[in-house]
Parts: structure tokens; C-alpha cells; sequence
């Protein structure tokens, strides 16, 4: 019986040392297969510069390390990133700005694209919807170029830039936001010949957004409103702008009439032949009288 236990125990132990010595060979294949890359210590917005307290080093999945991941967080440090970073978030190059940008809204701006801002109200900045990632098309009303015709509005609403990106609201460019902001300018993405346009177009007449589908790229090519259509008036122009079509006259079919013989009236009989006359004065008056 002693033996016997002294057996058993001799088991258990080998087979503690084997546990050990297994878990220590899965602990090392593990850390083997794990790395370290930085990731946001905090929320970092979108344009924000990255100071040496908003990086942390964290344990990654070597399979699955993110293309672009940082191993140095000094390497990290002065960058401005593109979009806002939660945090834990791995932080990558495709995150991130050139070296060497500043911070701000300029370093959000694309490379041969330009930041405009215009002035909008509730109505024309859309209740607040046109929000920093969305696109508006940009409608102006104007007075159309050339002289008035009789009784008609020269007043046109145009839409003159499509799929413009809003980058910021007032002084705010964060783009995670869905809740509508009134305010009172909006600052939109546009090349410099989209510029130019839209100078041009809040100088001549009055600015409205129009907030489009983001999924949507198609162009709607229209040729303006004017007041003519927006009374129903415009078939009735066209309609009087059309030529009359000349009436046909009725051809008529002379016949041949036969010759009227004319018959001239009897000559007038002659004077019959008077007698001798004579003078009678009666009273004042006188007569002549013929036989």
C-alpha cells in the first residue's frame, strides 16, 4: 500500500511538471505571435495636432497589425491627423497628414483644392442638415443677362455648382456628428475654378445649399427656372410665339354666261304743236295762255 502511494505521487508530480512546461511553451508561442503599435490614448479630432500624451503603445495580433501601424510613438509626435481618432484606436499613415503640415482646417484641404466660406441662415444652410461630409449643390437667383420682353420677369434660379463638400460648419470640421447646427457661415471644398464661380455667383444674386444624396455622383443638367415657368405661363408664350399658317382661298369656277342682248327704250314722241299764245293780265298777276 505504501509503494502504492508513493506511485501515485510520483505520477502527479510528473504530470504537474508537464503542465508547466506545456503552458510555458503556449505563453512564449503567444507573445511570439503578439506585437506592439500605437494607438490613441484619448479622442483626438479631427486636425488635431498629436502631442506625446495621446499615444500609447498596445499589444496587437502580429496576423493582423494594421498596414501603416506605428511602433514608435515618437515618430508620432507634431503629425496632424485627417480624421478624428477614438480612442484605442490604432493610429495609421493613411490617418494621418504629410509631415510637416500644421494643424487646422488647411491641413484637410486636398492637394489642388481650395477652402471657401460662404454666409448662410437657417434656410439657406438647409435647417442645419449641411454638415461637415455631406455635399450640397450650390443654387444662385439671379436677374438674367439681356433686355426684358413685354410683360415677362427676367428673375432665374440657376444651379450653378453640384457635389461640393461641405469641410466645416462655423469653426467645426468634425464629421462623426449627425445632429443639425444652425450657423451662419459653411466652408465647402471646391477647385479654383469652382472658386471663381461661386464668387461670382453670391455676388450677383442670392445664395440657397441643396443637400444631395453622398452615394449619389450623377449631374442634373437643367437650364434654370424662370418666373414664366413658375406661373404656368410658358405654353401659352410658345404658343404665341408660333406662326399663323396661312388661310387657303377658296377657288371659285367661273361659267360662261351668254351675251345679253340689250334693248334700248322707245324714242319719246314729239311736242304736239302749240297755237297762238296770248298774254291776259288779271289783277296783278300774269298768265299766257296758247291755243
Amino acid at each position: 500500500m505504501r509503494s502504492r502511494g508513493i506511485l501515485m505521487l510520483l505520477i502527479a508530480v510528473i504530470a504537474g511538471l508537464a503542465a508547466v512546461f506545456l503552458g510555458a511553451r503556449w505563453m512564449q508561442s503567444q507573445s511570439d505571435t503578439e506585437g506592439r503599435i500605437a494607438v490613441a490614448n484619448v479622442e483626438i479630432e479631427i486636425g488635431g495636432k498629436i502631442s506625446p500624451e495621446m499615444v500609447r503603445m498596445a499589444a496587437w495580433p502580429a496576423t493582423s497589425v494594421p498596414a501603416g501601424a506605428f511602433k514608435e510613438p515618437d515618430k508620432l509626435v507634431g503629425r496632424v491627423v485627417l480624421v478624428s481618432m477614438q480612442r484605442n484606436e490604432p493610429i495609421t499613415e493613411a490617418r494621418l497628414a504629410p509631415v510637416g503640415t500644421k494643424g487646422g482646417l488647411s491641413a484637410l484641404v486636398p492637394e489642388g483644392k481650395r477652402a471657401m466660406t460662404v454666409r448662410v441662415n437657417d434656410v439657406i444652410g438647409v435647417a442645419g442638415f449641411a454638415l461637415p461630409g455631406t455635399f450640397v449643390d450650390v443654387m444662385v437667383n439671379t436677374q438674367a443677362e439681356g433686355a426684358k420682353q413685354a410683360g415677362q420677369d427676367n428673375t432665374i434660379s440657376k444651379i450653378v455648382l453640384e457635389r461640393i463638400l461641405v469641410m466645416a460648419v462655423a469653426q467645426e470640421a468634425d464629421r462623426d456628428t449627425t445632429k443639425p447646427k444652425v450657423v451662419t457661415a459653411v466652408t465647402l471644398e471646391v477647385t479654383p475654378e469652382e472658386a471663381e464661380l461661386l464668387d461670382l455667383a453670391r455676388s450677383v444674386g442670392t445664395l440657397s445649399l441643396v443637400l444631395r444624396n453622398q452615394t449619389d455622383p450623377k449631374s442634373a443638367d437643367t437650364a434654370g427656372a424662370t418666373k414664366v415657368e413658375l406661373l404656368g405661363l410658358k405654353a401659352k408664350v410658345e404658343e404665341a410665339k408660333k406662326p399663323v399658317a396661312p388661310v387657303a382661298k377658296k377657288r371659285t369656277t367661273r361659267r360662261a354666261t351668254k351675251p345679253v342682248t340689250v334693248i334700248a327704250p322707245p324714242p319719246a314722241p314729239p311736242p304736239a304743236p302749240r297755237g297762238p299764245c296770248v298774254e291776259v293780265i288779271r289783277g296783278l298777276d300774269r298768265v299766257t295762255e296758247c291755243f
